[in-house]
């Protein structure tokens, strides 16, 4: 009889989780969605372009990459009044037509190779433009979400920027790797070689100073270790060419700092040109002190810069300090309209799940290989609420990661963090930190009415502890 109760009351909640079947198309057909439409197969070297047989006599081309060829291609695609192009993000290489189009006028469809590769029969460039045109007409293609012009440029920037800080990481590690062949343990009596301290001592060993204990006199008052520790680290072997290879990484480490700062004024040059949303000298001093970390500008204050561009201060929320903001605004700007949901957003962000149903169960897990910028930074700084004892979002991962595991809970507080930017920038809504207590006794709440339920169900009534 229980099991018979048990078995029922699964299939009701299978009936209840289960989406309504919604048709997508009320015609049984395929209908014309865009009739003036054109299908290009970027190359490197050619772009293959098929338009509509009635169009032209000669419906598919061949032009090379050259700007002559491209403003030719867009001439032509003018000449026979194609409103709609569609073409694969295929490397860089679509970028140039891109603008060229579309400052043509030319709506431009910028879809996932991945969407278009089950070309029947055998694949050609020639058949590849054809298949795309064919998929475009009948509105079978999903445009893919690129960031305004302003956007745009700032995205470059800041990526530039970005990379510079990974040449730097490496030239420091390349520095460590030479002292360390020469068994100078500098690295293991301070924390970063990069600091003060490290670099006035690398700067002297490369000015000819050999004495330990001179070299040690370069230690800032703030380093823990003492200078007769620092002296001793400094006794080894001065191999001239680790001492040569020791320079250069040092010149290349400094002259990529001086590239960061290059493009730190040419940023905020950039955000200086941005509409302002906000006065920022109304920015509320943030409720939590949180350090900075990272290779933050320096020649201009990021966090009251972010709040005059995008209107709302998201250093308030948990999780997310002025490099995550900066990195997600500079990805998918302030406007976030392209996205019709949350879930949408989530999903261009590769947060959300994507779960292959057949049968009513999941079968799998397709694992989408997808370098989202964004997502990455939003998924850094959710690993850091699992240490943020006093916040709402802090008190939830930890509940998670006890009960899914780190990753998954990771990922599930990244998808929160995106609800709660997408909500900012759609809505301009503040977020209000109800603190950890307030999730405690939510969540106490909701056991107890669960448990409540369960206990009615079963024929029993639960009674408070004296």
């Amino acid at each position: 009889m229980a099991k018979n109760a048990k078995s029922t009351r699964r299939g009701r909640r299978k009936q209840q989780n289960r989406a309504p079947l919604k048709p997508q198309d009320e015609s049984l057909g395929l209908e014309v969605v865009h009739p003036k439409a054109a299908g290009i197969d970027i190359g490197n070297e050619e772009h293959y372009v098929a338009v509509p047989p009635h169009m032209d006599p000669e419906p598919i081309r061949v032009f090379e990459c050259f700007t002559a060829d491209l403003v030719a291609l867009a001439d032509w695609l003018e000449q026979l009044g194609i409103e709609t192009v569609v073409m694969q993000s295929t490397g860089v290489y679509w970028i140039p037509l891109y603008d060229l189009l579309e400052a043509r006028g030319m709506k431009v469809f910028l879809v996932n190779a991945r969407d278009t590769k089950n070309m029947p029969g055998r694949k050609t460039d020639v058949k590849e433009c054809q298949w795309l045109m064919k998929l475009h007409v009948y509105g079978l293609l999903r445009n893919s979400f690129r960031p305004a012009e302003p956007i745009r440029v700032m995205r470059t920037i800041w990526r530039q920027r970005q990379q510079h800080i990974a040449d730097t990481a490496r030239c420091i590690q390349r520095m460590q790797k030479a002292l360390t062949q020469m068994n100078l343990q500098l690295a293991n009596v301070i924390s970063d070689i990069s600091g003060t301290t490290g670099q006035l001592i690398i700067r002297a060993i490369l000015d000819g100073e050999r004495d330990p204990k001179k070299l040690a006199e370069h230690r800032d008052p703030r380093i823990k270790a003492g200078r007769e520790v620092i002296a001793k680290s400094l006794q080894g072997t001065w191999r001239e060419e680790l001492l040569f290879v020791l320079k250069q990484e040092y010149d290349s480490y400094r002259e990529y700092q001086k590239k960061l700062g290059q493009c730190d004024e040419k940023l905020r040059e950039h955000l200086h040109k941005m509409e302002a949303k906000a006065d920022p000298e109304t920015l509320l001093p943030v409720k939590r002190a949180k350090r900075a970390h990272g290779n933050v500008p320096q020649n201009m204050d990021l966090r009251k810069e972010l709040y005059r561009s995008i209107g709302v201060d998201l250093t308030q929320v948990d999780g997310l300090n002025v490099l995550t903001v900066q990195t997600v605004l500079a990805e998918i700007g302030s406007d976030v309209s392209a996205f019709p949901t949350e879930g949408s957003f989530r999903s261009w962000l590769n947060l959300a799940p994507n779960n292959r149903i057949s049968g009513g169960k999941v079968i799998g897990w397709d694992k989408r290989k997808v370098v989202n910028r964004a997502g990455q930074a939003l998924r850094q700084g959710a690993s850091t609420l699992f240490r943020s004892h006093d916040s709402y979002l802090g008190a939830q991962a930890r509940r998670l990661r006890s009960k899914i595991g780190a990753p998954k809970a990771t990922k599930a507080m990244a998808g929160k963090l995106a609800n709660i930017i997408y909500r900012a920038l759609k809505f301009g809504q503040e977020y209000i930190d109800r603190g950890a207590e307030y999730y405690e006794q939510r969540y106490r709440n909701q056991q107890i009415t669960f448990v409540t339920k369960k206990a009615a169900e079963l024929g029993f009534k639960l009674m408070p502890a004296s």
